[in-house]
C-alpha cells in the first residue's frame, strides 16, 4: 500500500508496512557537492510531481566499519547524502510525538540505512520516528580555513529545521520533538542541547552514552595538514574540495591523530566547550534530558579487549587522577586483575564520567534530568557500548544486534526492549520516562536490567576520584 505526504519541496510517496507508513530518502538539504562541498547545508531544491520515497538515500562518504564488513558507501554513490527517513503510525493524523535519531560511529561511520536503525517497531509505540543522515569524517568535521567547522552538527540542525517545517504532514507535532542518539549521536544531542542554535528545535533529549572528546582548531588543523600532505594537495579549501571523497577517505589513516581523527571542533560559535560546560545556558535548561551509559562501555569500544600489558595505574595517571585511583577501583572489584580494572577505568574516562558530568550540570542548572545505567549483559561483550541500541529500536536480529546480543537474542530481550521503548516514548509524549528524576541530593538512577531498579547513583566512589570535570 502506498501513501503520499506533502512537504515544502513537493509531495513524497511512501509505503505502509506492518501498520506503519515509511518515507525513505527524503532530502532535507541540497547535496553537498560542487560549490557546496565542505560548506554548511543549503536548502533542498523543490521537485515536480510526486517523489518516490521507498528506498534509503546515499550514505555519507565513509570507509567500511570493520574489515570484512560490506561498505555502506561506494565511490559511485556520490554526495547526495543529506536525507532523512520518517516512520509514522498515522500519517493522516495530527499531534503525535516526534523522535529524531542521530546515529553514532566515532564521527567516522554511520548511515540511516544500517538495519539496526529501522524505525518501524518504535513508531508502532505511537510516535513519529525520524532518522537523519549527516556528514561524518572529514566531510562533516574536517577543519578548513575560511569554512565553518562542525558541518555534521549543522546538518543535524538543518534536519531539525526540516522537521519543524514539515513533520505535521506526517502526523507529527512540530512543538513536541525529542532528539535522541547514541555515542557520537549522544554527544551531538548534548552539544545541540547546549547550543543556542538548537533552541526551539526540540523540547526533549535522550543521550545514550556521551563520549569525551573535542578538538581545538589547532588540533583539527594539524589533522587537515597531515591529510592534505598524504593526498598531495594543499591544506586549503581549494586543495581539498577538488578531491573526490574516496581520495579523502584513503588519506584518513595517515593523519597520525590516533583513534578517530575527526570530531566536534571548538569553534567558539556552535561548540564552545564540552556539553557539561554549556548546560547552564537558557537553551539547555529549557530542554528535558535523559542521559545514561552502559555499565561496561569499554567492552564495546575495544571489543578485542584491553591492549596487552594494560596498566591501569598508567592509564589513571594519563587522565590526571591521583595515586589512590586504582586502589579505589580495586576495592570495588575485589580480585580483579589489571585488565578488568583497566576496562572499568576506561569505561569511566571515555563515557561514564562524561555522561555523569552532563547530567549533573543539567540538574545543577535547574533542568529536568534523568540518568540511567544500562547493566543488562549480552552473552559476548557484556554491558558493552552500543548494547542499548537494539533495545531502543526493538531490533534483535540485525548483524549489529547479533554481535551484542547473540543470535537468537536471549529470552529476556523482548521484555526489556519493550520496557525501554515504553520509557523513551512516554518521555517523548509527556516528559516522564517512569523513574525518579536525577538531582544532586538524591541522585536517583535507573538500572536497566530485568527487572529494572531505581537506586542511588551506582558510581559514587569512582565519581569522587574524578573530581571537577574538565572544561574542554
Amino acid at each position: 500500500m502506498q501513501v503520499i505526504a506533502k512537504t515544502a519541496q513537493g509531495p513524497v510517496r511512501g509505503a505502509v508496512r506492518e501498520g506503519v507508513a515509511s518515507f525513505l530518502g527524503v532530502p532535507y538539504a541540497a547535496a553537498p557537492e560542487g560549490p557546496l562541498r565542505f560548506r554548511p547545508p543549503a536548502p533542498p531544491p523543490a521537485w515536480d510531481g510526486v517523489r518516490d520515497a521507498v528506498a534509503y538515500g546515499a550514505a555519507p562518504p565513509q570507509l567500511p566499519p570493520a574489515p570484512g564488513v560490506p561498505p555502506i558507501w561506494r565511490p559511485g554513490d556520490g554526495l547526495a547524502c543529506l536525507n532523512l527517513n520518517v516512520w509514522s503510525p498515522d500519517p493522516g493524523g495530527a499531534g503525535l510525538p516526534v523522535m529524531v535519531w542521530l546515529y553514532g560511529g566515532a564521527w567516522q561511520i554511520g548511515a540511516t540505512a544500517m538495519p539496526q536503525y529501522d524505525g518501524t517497531v518504535l513508531a508502532r509505540s505511537g510516535v513519529v520516528v525520524v532518522t537523519v543522515d549527516y556528514r561524518v569524517g572529514f566531510e562533516g568535521f574536517g577543519h578548513l580555513p575560511g569554512v565553518p567547522d562542525n558541518r555534521g552538527l549543522r546538518d543535524q540542525l538543518a534536519a531539525l529545521e526540516w522537521v519543524r517545517g514539515n513533520i505535521a504532514a506526517f502526523g507529527g507535532d512540530p512543538g513536541n520533538v525529542t532528539v535522541f542518539g547514541q555515542s557520537a549521536g549522544a554527544a551531538s544531542v548534548a552539544l545541540l542541547t547546549a547550543a543556542p542554535a538548537g533552541a526551539g528545535l526540540f523540547r526533549r533529549a535522550i543521550a545514550q552514552s556521551i563520549p569525551a572528546g573535542l578538538r581545538t582548531r589547532d588540533e583539527a588543523g594539524r589533522v587537515t595538514e597531515a591529510l592534505a600532505a598524504a593526498a598531495g594537495v594543499t591544506a586549503t579549501y581549494e586543495g581539498l574540495a577538488g578531491l573526490p571523497p574516496e581520495a579523502v577517505l584513503a588519506a584518513r589513516d595517515v593523519t597520525g591523530a590516533g583513534g578517530s581523527p575527526f570530531g566536534p571542533v571548538v569553534d567558539g560559535e556552535l561548540v564552545t566547550g564540552p556539553p557539561w560546560a554549556g548546560m547552564a545556558g537558557p537553551a539547555a535548561r529549557g530542554v528535558e534530558l535523559i542521559c545514561g551509559f552502559t555499565h561496561e562501555e569499554y567492552r564495546g569500544l575495544a571489543p578485542g579487549g584491553p591492549p596487552a600489558g594494560a596498566d591501569p595505574a598508567a592509564a589513571a595517571a594519563s587522565f590526571g587522577l591521583d595515586a589512590d585511583a586504582v586502589p579505589t577501583y580495586g576495592l570495588a572489584h575485589p580480585g580483579a586483575g589489571d585488565a578488568e580494572l583497566f576496562t572499568v577505568l576506561m569505561s569511566d574516562a571515555l563515557v561514564r564520567m562524561p555522561t555523569t558530568w552532563t547530567a549533573e550540570a543539567h540538574a545543577r542548572a535547574g533542568g529536568r534530568t534523568w540518568l540511567y545505567d544500562f547493566t543488562w549483559k549480552g552473552p559476548a561483550l557484556g554491558a558493552a557500548h552500543g548494547v542499548d541500541v537494539p533495545f531502543t529500536f526493538g531490533d534483535g536480529h540485525s548483524r549489529f544486534a547479533a554481535r551484542l546480543l547473540g543470535s537468537p537474542p536471549p529470552a529476556g530481550f523482548a521484555e526489556l526492549s519493550e520496557r525501554v521503548r515504553r520509557a523513551w516514548t512516554s518521555f517523548a509524549a509527556t516528559g516522564d520516562p517512569g523513574w525518579p528524576r536525577f538531582d544532586l541530593d538524591q541522585r536517583r538512577t535507573r538500572l536497566w536490567d530485568l527487572p529494572p531498579a531505581d537506586v542511588a547513583y551506582p558510581l559514587a566512589d569512582f565519581r569522587r576520584i574524578w573530581g571537577r570535570p574538565p572544561q574542554r
